[in-house]
């Protein structure tokens, strides 16, 4: 007779065997036979009603599962085309799953909010935990939707705030007494207006779209992050406290400094170092590395942790932040303010004189930073303007900081990580909320010398626990697919470069060619190339690497504040090293898998509603400037238009290529191009083009340019054809469809 299984192995077929879960299929999969199918029975039960799974009709599933066939809300989709949906009726203790939406060519083109009856598939991605493909259209309009009120003769109008999106009809009486021109929340009703447009009714006024907080807020609204605290994690953040603890090493004699953006909400991490003393380590360096102790207030399981678990990690817009931790932990208790003492989780690490790490120790302990820094302050203290605040710690600071980086600097140069210092914008709000300014981000040494610290922290962290076989979230980073690869072998082969094949790629030849093209003009063409050939960045219980870092081993351990995983590690630390009774627990450990998924998911959340909001500034700033003439870099070609992004501002909008004139343009998808069929004109990424600003939408942030010129060749009879919201759709509907050619061809690689 055969042993009954236990309630973990139980569990763990029901997760790996979905669509075999009834108790027949149980029972034969474990041999059990005769009376032991009774007590089998009862464990069902048990697990049943302690929620650990759940029955239906004659099958069990996991709790934490989506079931094979259900009905899944669209979420916003990106702008790579993806649409992500979300299901209605989640009833998991874990956060929801995240599920990719794959089409056939004859499928419906969705929007925000549809809902579908789909069949779900799971799948082993870095981005997201399932595929959905549809069975039948439940609802072909939002529930709910974000858009502006518009007053006209008819009635009220919603227009979309989504470049995909549609307009609805109110009438009057469901208005709720909007104005014209505002931000309101509307839901579905039954029946269409004689306008042919689907009906509404207004459920709450959110005010005036271009005020302060508008633009985040409909970011927020549309990828669905969660922004408001419940009361009980408000409740546990206010009962919080740190009291001295004798158990914890006092470190705060070391004078730590802080250095950070000067509009940093969060202060995670404090540094120091000092030359080694070991006589056999000459020219060497100890840093020490000190970040916030955030698992002393967050303790597993509480609400706290629910919570930021469920957000991931913090959202960060040019109007506010939506942080993972409330302010009282974010902004108080885990931050490290100057002169006052803060828990932590410090590393100190030895280096030789060529940057290579020689060893590492990890403390908990308290500390006391010195000073609070900015990158600015710092950066002129060590081009000879030393200010007031710096200056008590230049010498004894400020400078050995210096000499550890420029150590730590030739490790880096040998290890040779891609190196993609592309410009980053950065947009300027006056109090009001409207934009001031979008200009570069200066990149200083001050920020490469906190950046090459974090990043040897981060190792140590990894190889500590690795070397402990504790498990724990690796940050992964995979190299290009060899789709992407030829793909950018093929462009930089048309710009008279080499990219070697048949060799095992590393980031040292991407470099080269990155160098060797400086010099041309088609350098952006092949930065932006190199760009989108990479992989996202994602969690992982199994190492495969950092590939852009060119690291073998790699963690996030550094900013607990702002990213869960880091509280994942420091947790996984206490455990492994014995430092707490506050650490990794078992149970937390049997989760690592869902969580690393659901983490990585809403880190893509972020960015997306990041750059969407963003692109709605950028258009913001824009509006006022329509018929204007500007340049700007073709970043993005597709069948029906190129994108092209501003020089000064950075701004995207759209060519359509109906408006290119009476020439007929085909588009070749091996190359990215664009050809004329008479004029013979190419049109391809990184090219120089001269546009004219033809229309705006800040609410959506969609842009429409008309094309002057492509390097400087004029582009012929220039009619003016379709309006920017005419295109919405068929621009959804043509990612729709490379969406699923992209998928297909994932799918063959693997």
């Amino acid at each position: 007779m055969s042993k009954l299984p236990t309630k973990k192995q139980i569990q763990d077929w029901i997760k790996d065997n979905p669509k075999k879960s009834s108790k027949r299929e149980i029972a034969k999969a474990f041999g059990i036979k005769g009376s032991m199918r009774v007590e089998l029975k009862k464990v069902l039960k048990e697990l049943t009603l302690s929620g650990e799974i759940d029955k239906n009709k004659k099958s069990f599933k996991n709790p934490n599962q989506l079931s094979s066939v259900c009905i899944l809300q669209m979420m916003a989709s990106t702008s790579d085309g993806d649409l992500f949906a979300r299901p209605v009726d989640w009833k998991g203790d874990e956060p929801e799953p995240i599920v990719l939406m794959v089409f056939r060519a004859s499928d419906p083109a969705l929007a925000y909010g549809d809902r579908v009856l789909s069949k779900v598939s799971i799948v082993h991605d870095e981005q997201y935990q399932y595929e959905g493909r549809i069975i039948r259209v439940l609802k072909k309009t939002p529930k709910n939707t974000l858009g502006i009120y518009k007053e006209t003769s008819e009635g009220g109008r919603i227009l979309p705030i989504e470049k995909s999106g549609r307009e609805w009809s109110v009438k009057l009486s469901d208005a709720l007494d909007a104005k014209d021109g505002e931000l309101v929340e509307a839901e579905q009703i039954k029946g269409k207006r004689a306008s042919g447009l689907y009906a509404a009714r207004v459920i709450n006024i959110v005010g005036d779209p271009s005020g302060p907080k508008a633009v985040s807020l409909i970011a927020i609204h549309q990828h669905g992050i969660p922004h408001q605290f419940p009361e009980d994690v408000l409740n546990e953040s206010e009962n919080s406290h740190f009291s001295v603890d004798a158990k914890r090493e006092d470190l705060t004699k070391i004078p730590f400094v802080t250095i950070d953006p000067s509009d940093a909400r969060d202060h995670d991490d404090a540094v120091y170092s000092h030359p080694d003393k070991d006589p056999s380590n000459v020219g060497g360096h100890v840093l020490w590395v000190a970040i916030a102790d955030v698992a002393h207030f967050v303790k597993p399981g509480s609400a706290l942790d629910k919570e930021a678990r469920k957000r991931g990690n913090s959202t960060y817009f040019a109007d506010r932040v939506v942080p993972m931790l409330p302010d009282r932990l974010s902004g108080d208790l885990c931050s490290i303010h100057e002169g006052i003492e803060r828990p932590c989780l410090a590393v100190c690490i030895t280096i030789d004189k060529s940057g290579k790490k020689l060893k590492q120790t990890f403390h908990r302990a308290n500390i006391k930073s010195v000073a609070s820094l900015n990158y600015e302050e710092v950066q002129k203290s060590v081009e000879g303007t030393v200010n007031e605040k710096v200056k008590p710690h230049f010498e004894n600071v400020i400078k050995p900081l210096y000499e550890c980086y420029f150590c730590l600097k030739k490790s880096k140069d040998f290890r040779q990580p891609l190196d993609l210092d592309l410009p980053e914008r950065k947009v300027e709000l006056f109090k009001n909320g409207r934009v001031k300014a979008v200009v570069l981000k200066e990149r200083f040494d001050s920020h490469r010398l906190i950046e090459e610290f974090m990043i040897l922290a981060n190792v140590a962290a990894a190889e500590e626990l690795s070397k402990a076989r504790s498990e724990f979230l690796y940050r992964v980073h995979e190299e290009p697919t060899p789709e992407k690869l030829n793909a950018l072998r093929e462009v930089a082969q048309s710009a008279g470069f080499n990219l070697a094949k048949g060799q095992v790629l590393q980031t040292s030849h991407l470099n080269d060619l990155l160098t060797k093209s400086k010099q041309s003009d088609l350098s952006e063409l092949i930065s932006m190339t190199t760009l989108r050939s990479m992989s996202q960045a994602y969690y992982s219980r199994e190492n495969f690497g950092h590939f852009g870092l060119a690291l073998k081993k790699y963690a996030h351990f550094t900013s607990p504040i702002r990213r869960y995983s880091d509280l994942i590690t420091h947790r996984a630390l206490i455990s492994s090293l014995g430092l707490g009774c506050d650490g990794l627990k078992e149970m937390d450990s049997e989760k690592l898998e869902g969580t690393a998924k659901h983490i990585s998911d809403t880190e893509r959340r972020s960015m997306v509603a990041e750059r969407d909001t963003t692109d709605r500034y950028l258009a913001s700033y824009l509006s006022e400037k329509v018929g204007n003439e500007f340049e700007g870099k073709i970043s993005g070609v597709a069948k029906f238009g190129f994108f092209v992004r501003l020089n000064e501002s950075g701004a995207e909008g759209i060519v359509p290529v109906r408006t290119l004139g009476t020439d007929f343009y085909y588009y070749d998808d091996r190359t990215n191009t664009l050809r004329g069929s008479e004029t013979g004109l190419i049109i391809g990424l990184g090219q120089r083009a001269t546009v004219r600003l033809k229309e705006v939408d800040p609410i959506a942030g969609g842009i429409a340019f008309d094309a002057l010129s492509i390097d400087g060749e004029k582009i012929p009879n220039i009619q003016k054809k379709r309006s920017l919201r005419s295109i919405r759709r068929k621009v959804n509907r043509n990612k729709s469809g490379s969406l699923k050619r992209k998928k297909k061809a994932k799918r063959s690689q693997s």
